[in-house]
């Protein structure tokens, strides 16, 4: 688990990040999200003392993360950043291969876990003698993504790491970063400013504001118990959009009559976009469309209650 408490960082005497305390819990995805400025990057790289609190103290499991030695630290958390951060002087190998040559593990070692993140990123091994540049933005930020992972740390940093990415490219990595096992026992914390990405990844949000945390919540909390005003308008340009994306097909089925239909195979954690988007591909069912959204409607109603 990961703890701030009171921590504060200023520079040239103006508050960044001012009196914040929060927590991510383990194996959870907790997002940082805000407009530019508002303080979430400051806060991520004080978690790894690329910069250091002014104020207030942080832990993990426990222990105050200045009681160790920065290297250690470090050693325990995988970094991703945007435009992936890959040095450009590097192979595609190499560049994989930095933390492993750290920490002195052999080459056979190195190569096998290699491999076998290379395959669950969906990249092959060919690219291994290129360099960067010669890879599209995508492809770097997978690679990005497998040197952060290659030697397995609890705790992965993410500062907008799809941010620089088409959003085509966006949501083909989205996908892929959800249903990666590789990432489900990690305790994630990911910065950025994209209110779909927080909501597509976040298992909790964390919305700050002028360098102080307005509210921390699940996606749904955010959008049906938000705290006050700044809340609700920061989320009101995509709300309709994100209300569909957070709310599940077992969400609806107590307010729906075709349970049982034949034509309807979505799983219960299937959400309302995704099987809008299907049903309204098949004109032969636009009845269970029309039932869907007037489900959805109900659904809404009682939420605002």
């Amino acid at each position: 688990m990961i703890t701030f408490e009171s921590v504060s960082k200023l520079f040239e005497g103006i508050p960044a990040v001012n009196n914040i305390s929060f927590q991510a819990n383990d194996k959870e995805i907790l997002v940082l999200l805000g407009t530019s400025g508002c303080g979430k990057t400051t806060t991520l790289k004080m978690l790894n003392r690329l910069i250091d609190a002014d104020a207030g103290t942080i832990h993990i499991n426990g222990k105050n993360i200045c009681e160790q030695k920065v290297e250690d630290l470090r050693m325990g958390m995988g970094f991703v950043m945007q435009h992936s951060g890959l040095f450009p002087h590097y192979t595609i190998q190499k560049n994989i291969a930095v933390v492993p040559d750290l920490l002195k593990w052999d080459k056979k070692k190195t190569a096998t876990r290699t491999e076998e993140l290379l395959h669950k990123l969906h990249l092959t091994l060919d690219i291994l003698d290129k360099f960067p540049n010669e890879l599209s933005g995508g492809q770097q930020q997978r690679v990005g993504i497998a040197r952060a992972l290659i030697a397995n740390p609890p705790i992965l940093l993410m500062d907008e790491p799809f941010g620089a990415l088409d959003n085509i490219t966006k949501a083909d990595i989205h996908a892929e970063f959800k249903s990666l096992e590789e990432l489900k026992n990690k305790t994630i914390v990911l910065v950025t400013h994209d209110v779909q990405e927080a909501f597509e990844l976040g298992h909790r949000i964390c919305l700050m504001d002028q360098g102080k945390i307005i509210q921390t919540g699940t996606p749904k909390e955010m959008l049906y118990q938000a705290k006050n005003d700044f809340v609700t308008n920061f989320f009101a340009e995509n709300r309709l959009l994100l209300e569909y994306k957070t709310t599940l097909y077992s969400d609806l089925k107590s307010l729906t009559n075709f349970n049982n239909d034949t034509n309807f195979q979505f799983s219960d954690d299937t959400d309302v976009w995704t099987i809008l988007q299907k049903l309204s591909s098949d004109h032969s069912l636009n009845e269970d469309y029309e039932t869907l959204v007037r489900a959805f409607n109900q659904y809404r109603k009682l939420q605002m209650l």
